[in-house]
């Protein structure tokens, strides 16, 4: 079982990339966001996750190891294999993750290629008592256990003009994330309102 890859970075493509071990190239899929990590032409670390079948054996990379234990839990999912779990971590870091099924954000995880309404409600219902335990990289969103603060205000303020509060706390969550605790209320509201126009 190979568990982490170390060499050159000889290729990147759309959502694998190939990996040069001592002269033997390893074909890794990963998400979107492993790859825009990965430095071409450069060496580089993965960590691996293989799944052995009796057609193949694939192996698929991963920059941190939040993102791993993410594809591990996903893949438990009646419907979810490896292809939709790399989409849904390509739309979606592990903090997101939390914040989207803690929340019951359906809308957040169907950005994800492959995933349409009746497989988002099947992720948030049979992880949601899960995703708490779960690596974010940084603890998950106080908005999710009850915010205060900046953050609590902002999305009120945004639950006040009409958007729905899962889409609203994922939009703060974000924009307080980029922008910092000591960002001024107008502008996370401001940024907030940009976030949920995309």
């Amino acid at each position: 079982m190979i568990a982490k890859l170390t060499g050159r970075v000889e290729q990147i493509e759309a959502d694998r990339c190939v990996i040069d071990v001592n002269g033997v190239g390893y074909l890794v899929q990963a998400s979107t966001r492993t790859l825009a990590a990965l430095p071409a032409s450069q060496m580089a670390s993965v960590l691996v996750e293989t799944q052995v079948r009796e057609d193949a054996i694939s192996l698929f990379g991963f920059a941190e190891s939040a993102e791993r234990d993410w594809f591990r839990l996903l893949t438990t999912v009646q419907g979810v294999g490896a292809r939709v779990a790399l989409n849904l971590l390509s739309a979606l870091s592990p903090r997101d993750l939390v914040v989207a099924i803690q929340v019951g954000d359906r809308a957040a995880l169907m950005r994800a290629s492959g995933v349409g309404a009746r497989l988002a409600v099947r992720v948030l219902t049979e992880l949601r008592d899960r995703a708490g335990a779960m690596p974010a990289g940084v603890a998950a969103s106080p908005m999710v256990a009850g915010a205060s603060g900046l953050e609590a205000d902002a999305l009120s303020a945004l639950v006040n003009l009409g958007y729905r509060r899962p889409e609203a706390a994922v939009a703060v969550d974000r924009v307080v994330k980029r922008l910092g605790e000591g960002a001024a209320l107008a502008a996370v509201i401001r940024e907030g309102l940009r976030e949920l126009a995309r």
